[in-house]
């Protein structure tokens, strides 16, 4: 999850930098630089669904650290 989606997020959030940079409109940078915003959701709930059938202290950790992944890659 951290190593794909962060990778797609930034690759999203480069190509939203270049439309801004080309003058483009607004509505068309935020929606590109949104646009992996749903994977991510689902890539963190997939984390948690299987943190919650594996149990333990390591489940989470794994569980607390998609949910701030997630929320620093819809801030960031």
């Amino acid at each position: 999850m951290l190593l794909v989606a962060t990778l797609i997020s930034a690759a999203s959030s480069a190509a939203a930098l270049a439309l801004l940079g080309s003058k483009l409109p607004l509505w068309l940078v935020l929606a590109v630089h949104f646009l992996p915003v749903p994977y991510n959701i689902f890539l963190t709930l997939a984390v948690w669904r299987t943190a919650e059938k594996a149990g333990g202290g390591k489940a989470s950790l794994m569980m607390l650290g998609s949910a701030l992944w997630l929320t620093a890659t819809v801030v960031v």
